[in-house]
């Protein structure tokens, strides 16, 4: 039920969010939601036993996620400065029985911009570029998924999907957001995107926000089973 509650709450807060303000409020609530992710993610990568440092981690994700946004803003000089600085403070720590550590700081360090900075960089340029009831659309069918493959699962699951990384997954849930998620974007599509009057990009592309969904759990459960957390 907490998660349920949760869930409203959030689900609310986002929709006003998404609905009465403008890209550029939601682009520093994106930053906000980045700041989390990534103390979060260096916790993980610590627990790995990565030598990681949050400032330089979370600086590169702020710069990708805003320069996602908004692209006119030409941060990539910047990003290269921070990823440039970040090499050179692996290499001055990546020798003797630091090496391991070190290595796996900087390959963590590299990605959290790409992980992190483009997904919530790129929500706040569906926003510019498709409106705020394309964010919606988004939001809502990434839920609606979400939630057929819990209850999916719960009812009719029988075949792990990944028993190692996520137990409770199964095909038969994902077999249920295969099946929702497509027919609830092509529905809602007709209210929230007018605009949108063919079908068939909007299966197509109900499908890979499904798929991606389940590879960035999945991801996600490997880092921290492997972090023992």
């Amino acid at each position: 039920m907490a998660r349920v509650v949760s869930g409203v709450v959030l689900a609310a807060v986002f929709f006003v969010l998404i609905w009465f303000t403008n890209a550029t409020v939601l682009l520093f609530v994106a930053l906000a939601v980045a700041t989390l992710a990534v103390h979060e993610y260096v916790q993980l990568f610590r627990g790995l036993g990565a030598d990681m440092h949050m400032a330089p981690v979370l600086v590169s994700t702020w710069i990708v996620a805003a320069n996602v946004a908004f692209p006119r803003y030409a941060l990539e000089g910047v990003l290269a400065i921070v990823l440039i600085v970040i090499a050179m403070w692996v290499m001055t720590r990546a020798v003797g029985p630091g090496f391991t550590p070190a290595i796996l700081g900087a390959a963590g360090s590299m990605l959290a911009p790409v992980y992190i900075g483009i997904g919530l960089g790129a929500l706040v340029a569906v926003h510019v570029w498709g409106g705020r009831g394309a964010v919606v659309l988004l939001m809502a069918t990434i839920i609606i998924s979400d939630t057929a493959q819990y209850y999916a699962g719960r009812t009719f699951g029988r075949h792990p999907l990944a028993p190692k990384l996520s137990p409770k997954k199964t095909i038969e849930g994902a077999i249920g957001g295969f099946v929702v998620a497509p027919a609830f974007l092509i529905f809602s599509a007709y209210y929230l995107l007018p605009a949108a009057t063919d079908r068939l990009p909007l299966a197509i592309l109900a499908i890979v926000i499904v798929i991606s969904g389940i590879a960035g759990d999945l991801f996600e459960s490997t880092i921290k089973r492997a972090a023992g957390l």
